[in-house]
């Protein structure tokens, strides 16, 4: 058995080009597949970093307001709580009604491409998937 295929084997030097065409159609056919859905999770974790960013500022804001009693402007929270950003450009705080929860809002940047979130909390950002985040600020 193995002289028979030693001899089949000998026969033969490569692939054909037939078998080559088949490989470079699969191979095509899986990237098709996959880059979009490659694309789609690295602009959804753009959106999540963004919103997180978010987070942070609320949580940096919450600090303050513990430490201070008064709600911050954007100057005063980045000088001691919150010095890097990230992607956010803006911001703006402000308490929900008499309770000590607060709202942020602000503009941002992904791609070259300044979004703008509206008033959300904490708790509001929270339930948000990193879809959803993006579908909240590309109307």
């Amino acid at each position: 058995m193995k002289k028979f295929l030693q001899k089949k084997l000998k026969d033969q030097k490569g692939m054909t080009l037939i078998e080559l065409l088949a490989v470079i159609v699969i191979i095509a056919i899986i990237a098709a597949i996959a880059i979009p859905a490659i694309g789609n999770i690295i602009e959804n974790s753009r959106y999540g970093a963004a919103k997180a960013d978010f987070q942070n500022a609320i949580a940096a804001a919450n600090l303050y307001v513990a430490e201070e009693g008064a709600v911050p402007t954007e100057a005063q929270l980045t000088a001691d709580y919150f010095a890097d950003k990230g992607s956010i450009k803006t911001l703006t705080f402000a308490k929900v009604g008499t309770t000590n929860v607060l709202t942020v809002a602000g503009k941002f940047e992904i791609s070259g491409v300044e979004k703008t979130l509206a008033a959300k909390t904490n708790a509001e950002l929270s339930e948000l998937s990193a879809a959803d985040f993006k579908a909240l600020v590309n109307p």
